[in-house]
């Protein structure tokens, strides 16, 4: 099964490298185009709203001086022109805003990658796929206009598709996507990439067969009555093949993955990516486009701990970045997604006949225990993926425990997602330290479903960040791309908003201000990796890491935050990314 395995991810890798190496971004190319200004002349940033992320309330600065990538001034125009001095040059910001470049609280930049290479199952607005009829025909689409790539690496793969919003209210099956194909292998993914559906022919090469056991940790959906798989795998049974898959990856095409990734990542103002989940292969692929010199921003990883112990243990965590490239702690993951009914909670769903509360990823207390224990006595920060308000308690047990054991002096572990969070877990997470980064964009992409799933009393406090506010906790928010696209406005939107796709207000209580949803992804971002001394705000001695908007977010109509634009990223002074 394993030889078949790996024949099944070699090919999607090859197909991933194939298309990714034949993309390209206009923007991009725009950006690079333009000169690089020498990194010694002083530039003043003046004519539009600057807002310096500075304080408890918006602060504004008329300009601010730029000399060798880091932040010289900040104050009036008049006496930025003199700090300056003769020779500088000025950058009319044309009445756009500036802020602190974007930080990526939580995402996985290098599988970012991926959103550009496979068939489009996005429903709206990303894209159009709302029936299985549709995402059908997408996928036999992508196959029409990419025959070559399908005769040589023999795979039909599609990205993104939500059950949610598919006419059928179900998944797709084998013998759906059969009629794509039932001689060349089919994968189309679910958007929350905890799940994802084959046909028989990539069941065959894969050896899920009829009787074939589910792994720890994951499912394989069966036929009604029968032992048979209907194509539909949950949690590690698709993610086994997906891991091995990307271990067949050869270096020039992670390093084009990787970069495609990246580049994703800065047309949406990002100036620090993570990589969340890090494989050691996706790991040793960053550092060697960082010896390179061809990292544009700042990667910081985080390392699957479960997978990658052996390779932690010698590499450990630096403190700083060597050409923009630095491992920051571990990742544990936990459970699944609660719109898939695979995050793990204390109640059932509200919808399950059977009760269901879905499942942990590590079962057993004492293996996670082995894992936290070992990330504080190595002083890793610990990044640990908790939907469920479950599996929020055993991550939190585990972190008291380790507390006991070691101490917890200067350590900041994260719960990523915390989207069902109680009461007493946020105040559990403030005495323990632990940082919860929401992922907000659910109240838009999933609330409606969270209100079926869930009911209104837990939907309506999915990802509480008013209630951490009012603890005055810090947060953060993220995107965790390529669950939907790495988009720093729609974060911003979805935070300050939380309507739905319907237009249904996913819990007013927990709406945040602008200003705090902006310092989610700046400032408290920038702490939350250890990182508030050299980014997250507008201050001399910071690298001059930028993000120009076309509006200003805190002085908009709420509702329209979502049609802001991106006009401009900038990393330590350099123009990476300009909207054309």
């Amino acid at each position: 099964m394993r030889g078949k395995l790996r024949i099944l991810m070699f090919t999607w890798v090859a197909l991933s490298l194939t298309v990714i190496t034949a993309c390209s971004d206009s923007s991009d190319n725009a950006a690079a185009a333009e000169p690089a200004k020498a990194a010694s002349l002083q530039t003043v940033y003046t004519g539009g709203d600057i807002v310096t992320m500075i304080g408890e309330t918006p602060q504004y600065a008329e300009a601010l001086v730029v000399e060798n990538g880091k932040i010289t001034f900040v104050g009036s125009a008049a006496e930025a022109k003199t700090v300056a001095g003769k020779d500088h040059q000025v950058v009319d910001l044309g009445g756009n805003t500036l802020l602190p470049g974007f930080i990526d609280a939580h995402g996985h930049v290098f599988n970012s990658g991926m959103m550009a290479i496979a068939a489009n199952l996005l429903p709206a607005p990303d894209g159009d796929t709302d029936s299985i009829d549709k995402l059908i025909a997408n996928m036999n689409d992508w196959k029409g206009k990419n025959q070559k790539i399908i005769e040589k690496y023999n795979v039909i793969l599609g990205m993104g598709y939500d059950d949610s919003q598919l006419a059928e209210g179900r998944h797709p099956t084998a013998d759906d996507l059969d009629k794509i194909s039932t001689e060349i292998p089919v994968l189309a993914v679910h958007q929350s990439n905890h799940l994802a559906s084959m046909n028989h022919k990539a069941l065959e090469l894969v050896g899920y067969v009829k009787g074939v056991k589910d792994p720890p940790g994951g499912l394989i959906r069966r036929k009604p009555g029968t032992d048979e798989p209907n194509g539909v795998l949950e949690e590690m049974a698709f993610f086994l093949p997906l891991l091995k898959l990307m271990g067949q990856l050869d270096s020039k095409s992670n390093e084009s993955l990787a970069r495609a990734g990246m580049q994703s990542y800065i047309k949406y103002g990002f100036t620090t990516g993570q990589e969340g989940r890090a494989t050691k292969d996706a790991s040793e692929v960053w550092k060697v486009l960082a010896k390179n010199g061809e990292l544009k921003i700042d990667i910081v990883a985080y390392p699957d701990l479960q997978v990658e112990m052996d390779y932690m243990l010698k590499e450990g965590v630096q403190k700083t970045y060597t050409n923009h490239y630095r491992i920051g702690g571990i990742k544990l993951s936990l459970d699944g997604s609660p719109q898939g009914k695979t995050a793990w909670l204390t109640k059932p769903y509200s919808n399950e006949e059977n009760g269901s509360k879905g499942y942990p990823a590590i079962a057993d207390d004492n293996e996670l225990q082995r894992f936290v224990d070992t990330a504080f006595e190595k002083n890793w920060q610990v990044l640990a993926h908790a939907n469920g308000d479950a599996a929020g308690d055993q991550f939190l047990r585990a972190i008291s425990k380790a507390k006991t054991k070691y101490g917890n002096e200067g350590r900041r572990d994260v719960m990523i997602h915390a989207q069902t969070a109680r009461d007493d877990q946020l105040d559990l997470m403030k005495e323990l330290g632990v940082i919860p980064s929401f992922f907000g964009m659910h109240t838009y992409y999933w609330g409606d479903l969270h209100v079926k799933n869930l009911g209104e009393e837990r939907a309506y406090r999915i990802s509480p960040a008013a209630s951490a506010r009012k603890k005055a906790m810090i947060f953060t928010q993220h995107h965790d791309s390529p669950i939907v696209y790495p988009n720093s406005i729609m974060i911003l939107h979805a935070v300050v908003n939380r309507t739905s796709r319907s237009g249904q207000v996913i819990g007013a209580e927990e709406r945040i201000s602008p200003y705090d949803a902006l310092r989610s992804v700046t400032t408290w971002a920038a702490y939350q990796h250890f990182e508030e001394d050299l980014k997250g705000d507008l201050s001399v001695g910071k690298l001059a890491d930028f993000v120009v908007l076309d509006k200003n977010p805190l002085k908009v109509d709420p509702g329209t935050i979502k049609d802001i634009k991106v006009m401009q990223t900038i990393k330590e002074g350099k123009l990476i990314y300009q909207l054309q």
